[in-house]
């Protein structure tokens, strides 16, 4: 019976295979068999047995089920899984596997093949979220809308400007995960403690190689784990993609209520029902459980920072939350991921809406370039700030236009004429450079495809 929700609801198919048991116990009989190899090449085993631990490391010979009775039997799954293996060698080759190693020898290498194959997943939705952010930041580089500071209308801005800040983000979370993937994805075979005491001369020589054959690093030094620093990192990289996906569904559900509806996540009017009760409600669901979800990627990096104080040379505090946090944060920030795909490809920008926002002050968004214009007329730039603050609390106590305001103060029309009032609340023409700057994140983004 499913419990979690990642079993029904959440997460992709091809995420979820990479956590599935069957695939973790192929990545640690991989690890054996790189072991095996290492050692035969190195005449520490029979090369005729290391031959038959490669050929029988997959899970067409080892089963699951076969691992789990053993489990049942031995309470450690690690036992299980070499006896299990051991069991469907030919000769006396199941003798040889696990030849020196530490049960987190495996653990841990094979979880960094995993990480491998997380990691690639979502580097690539990170990159299509990314093209698709260029996409609308392109196409709205000139709808210039309202921009806003503490919830309230500030200055004209364009939605360009929007969609290339979070272009922006998520290309420095792809750097950001792709120098984690070098620290994170490495390989251990150490032993007991770290010394390779069980390994003898020739231990530093199989550690390496055993890194070389799984194409990946491996780590300088280590006790009998590898140091959880690297996992926490990771962890708190994919907190901090989600805390972005939090911000970008944030805007978007503040900018589609219904009083401001300048943006819109798409809605199947024909079939899709916003409420149980309510017939006409048209909900923003999809950034919701984005936000939603970012909650719980974002607790589970604190929880990784518990695993990376274990006790001396390690203790198990690690090993059952690991369980859960690693599957369960790739799961979930794949499957937010692929909504902010969708979402994005998706979104309906109402250019009617912001048109209406741009004038819901009356003009009093227009009061910082009245203050510029003046001082460089020659007012002064502080006794500008002053005139044009008096007005601009005028024309909201009053609501009038900050334009009509300006009009009948004496003072500031010395020094401008009616055109020049008039251009003054051009909207359009108070964007400053962010074509420009849109054009050049653009063009930034697009050289690192």
């Amino acid at each position: 019976m499913a419990v979690h929700p990642i079993d029904f609801r959440y997460g992709s198919k091809e995420m979820k295979e990479v956590w599935e048991e069957e695939t973790k116990l192929q990545k640690m009989l991989e690890v054996e068999a790189a072991i095996a190899m290492a050692q035969g090449e190195l005449g520490i085993i029979p090369k005729e047995a290391a031959e038959e631990i490669n050929r029988k490391a997959s899970t067409k010979y080892v089963k699951l089920e076969r691992a789990k009775e053993i489990e049942r039997e031995t309470r450690h799954d690690i036992v299980a899984m070499v006896k299990a293996f051991a069991e469907v060698c030919e000769g006396n080759a199941g003798e040889y596997i696990h030849f020196g190693a530490t049960s987190n020898d495996i653990v841990d290498t094979s979880q960094s093949l995993q990480f491998k194959d997380a990691i690639a997943i979502l580097l690539d939705k990170l990159k299509t979220l990314r093209d698709e952010l260029i996409k609308k930041a392109e196409e709205h580089k000139y709808t210039v809308c309202i921009g806003r500071t503490h919830g309230q209308h500030a200055i004209p801005t364009t939605y360009g400007m929007k969609f290339a800040l979070w272009a922006s983000e998520i290309q420095r979370h792809i750097d950001r995960l792709e120098a984690c993937e070098e620290r994170l994805c490495v390989s251990m075979i150490t032993g007991a403690v770290g010394t390779m005491a069980a390994l003898g001369k020739d231990g530093i020589k199989i550690h390496k190689r055993v890194g070389e054959i799984l194409g990946l690093n491996p780590v300088l030094i280590s006790n009998q784990v590898i140091q959880r620093d690297r996992h926490a990192e990771f962890m708190a990289t994919l907190a901090l993609i989600a805390q972005t996906l939090n911000k970008i569904g944030i805007t978007v559900r503040s900018m589609q209520r219904t009083e401001i509806k300048e943006l819109e996540e798409e809605f199947d009017a024909s079939k899709q029902t916003g409420s149980s009760t309510m017939p006409h409600k048209r909900n923003p669901i999809t950034f919701e459980q984005i936000c939603g979800l970012s909650r719980v990627i974002k607790a589970n990096a604190l929880a990784e920072f518990d695993n990376i104080p274990l006790w001396e040379e390690r203790d198990l505090t690690n090993s059952s939350p690991e369980r859960c946090l690693f599957p369960e944060s790739c799961v979930l920030l794949d499957h937010i991921l692929n909504l902010a795909i969708k979402g994005m490809r998706k979104l309906t920008v109402n250019i009617e809406n912001v048109n209406r926002n741009l004038e819901l002050t009356k003009g009093l968004i227009m009061a910082e370039r009245a203050m510029i214009t003046l001082a460089k007329k020659g007012m002064g730039r502080q006794t500008a700030h002053e005139v044009v603050r008096k007005c601009a609390m005028k024309a909201h106590d009053e609501n009038r236009h900050l334009k009509e305001v300006l009009r009948e103060n004496e003072e500031v029309m010395k020094y401008l004429s009616e055109d020049e009032l008039d251009e003054l609340f051009d909207y359009k023409t108070y964007i400053g450079l962010a074509p420009e700057i849109v054009d050049e994140v653009i063009t930034t983004l697009k050289n690192k495809e």
